[in-house]
């Protein structure tokens, strides 16, 4: 099983994205794509609360873990860059696809650093000062999400 997932964060590589800051995507999403984000984000908390009040705060954290935002979020990255192929006349498909797979793959590595950012609060947060606990954990929690992508780069 690890294998494959090498295989696959591999070939993901291979893609080659750039990554870039681009302000004029935010005109080209429409306000009923940014609704889909909001009402997926309300469900899947409302469902982790559902679950915390039947099983216990501890297994609703679990659920409130998912990445709420991004089921949404992957289908309209797919759609937009099928889209984008589509207008030059090709098929898009596998092209969207592929996009939503390298942005699964930047949220895996953001989920790492995200990790880092609970262990630091969770340890550090009842013997210090929550500003400084925090902006501490902002801080690891960016070092360790650039290192992972910086490092699969060069890998």
């Amino acid at each position: 099983m690890a294998w494959g997932s090498i295989r696959t964060l591999v070939r993901l590589a291979e893609i080659a994205m750039q990554i870039k800051v681009d302000p004029s995507v935010i005109r080209q999403t429409r306000w009923n794509e940014y609704g889909i984000r909001f009402l997926f984000g309300g469900l899947i908390t409302a469902v982790a609360g559902i679950i915390a009040k039947d099983f216990g705060p501890g297994i609703g954290g679990l659920f409130l873990a998912f990445p709420a935002i991004f089921p949404a979020s992957a289908t309209l990255i797919e759609k937009h860059e099928t889209q984008k192929k589509e207008e030059k006349g090709l098929r898009g498909t596998r092209r969207g696809r592929e996009a939503a797979s390298v942005d699964a793959a930047g949220s895996a590595m953001g989920s790492v650093g995200l990790l880092v950012f609970a262990l630091i609060v969770w340890q550090f947060a009842p013997s210090y000062s929550t500003s400084i606990v925090l902006m501490g954990a902002t801080v690891a929690w960016l070092t360790v999400s650039v290192l992972i992508w910086y490092v699969r780069k060069r890998v």
